[in-house]
């Protein structure tokens, strides 16, 4: 969990792809200074990234870049989700603060201390989230520059039983969630998204979770800026928890390729 790599990296696709395919939730990677500010022994850390992570995710993208017609870009978030979470509100306009996971969590996924309940959120904030925010911003402008739009596709997994933490746990959990935002998630879009994983099974909306992310700049006011969320059910494509992926994993790349060619073709 020690590493050198930076905090995120954006992998350059064709010159003129409006597709950025998001990924924020892949990594295990948690810097010492971070570790040392969370209360869980070492043992516990690990089954929680088991349970937090979407792994496998960054591999479900590369392998979806390397079968689309026109290669994507993708902005791959490198340090764990228990570092910071890049796609939560730092502020009180984050839900998720109700269960102690706000941009930067002190609950774990099981409603247990993750770190002290008066952590200063803002200098893992300042460190980490707020450079990743202008670094997707600026990612979106460049796709705006050269393609005259941008098409954010999250790409998330969840597990197949819901977890203490979930705040609207109850609900259908498909194979496929597709996660939608009612001004950055056109028709169109949404449509081409059913299509191109409609192989992988039951495809449902906005439950377990909802919503796509787009960075604050743009959000609800630039139209050129479409996203939608992909949140795939972990038993299809690997063994829960934490486990190894599984033959689930191409199938879904070859939808996800699918859809970034509808996209672009």
């Amino acid at each position: 969990m020690t590493s050198a790599a930076p905090s995120f990296e954006l992998l350059p696709g064709a010159a003129d792809s409006p597709v950025i395919l998001h990924v924020p939730h892949s990594a295990r990677e948690i810097p010492p200074a971070v570790r040392a500010g969370i209360v869980l022994d070492d043992a516990e850390l690990e089954r929680e990234l088991d349970h937090i992570t979407d792994a496998h995710t960054a591999e479900i993208a590369a392998e979806a870049s390397q079968l689309s017609s026109v290669v994507p870009w993708r902005f791959v978030n490198r340090l764990s989700r228990l570092v910071v979470d890049p796609e939560r509100f730092p502020d009180e306009r984050e839900e998720m603060l109700a269960v102690g996971m706000g941009a930067v969590y002190t609950r774990t996924t099981h409603r247990a201390p993750l770190r002290p309940a008066d952590t200063d959120p803002e200098p893992l904030i300042a460190r980490y989230f707020r450079p990743y925010a202008r670094a997707m911003t600026a990612a979106v402008a460049e796709r705006l520059a050269a393609a005259g739009r941008a098409v954010i596709i999250d790409v998330h997994s969840y597990p197949t039983r819901a977890l203490p933490y979930e705040l609207h746990g109850e609900g259908p959990r498909p194979p496929v969630c597709l996660g939608t935002d009612s001004f950055h998630t056109p028709p169109e879009l949404l449509a081409a998204a059913r299509e191109a994983f409609a192989e992988c099974g039951e495809i449902g909306l906005d439950s377990p979770f909802g919503g796509a992310y787009v960075p604050l700049e743009f959000y609800g006011t630039e139209r050129r800026v479409s996203a939608l969320m992909v949140e795939i059910r972990r038993d299809t494509y690997m063994s829960e928890p934490g486990g190894p992926a599984g033959p689930g994993l191409t199938r879904l790349a070859q939808a996800l390729a699918c859809l970034v060619d509808a996209l672009t073709g």
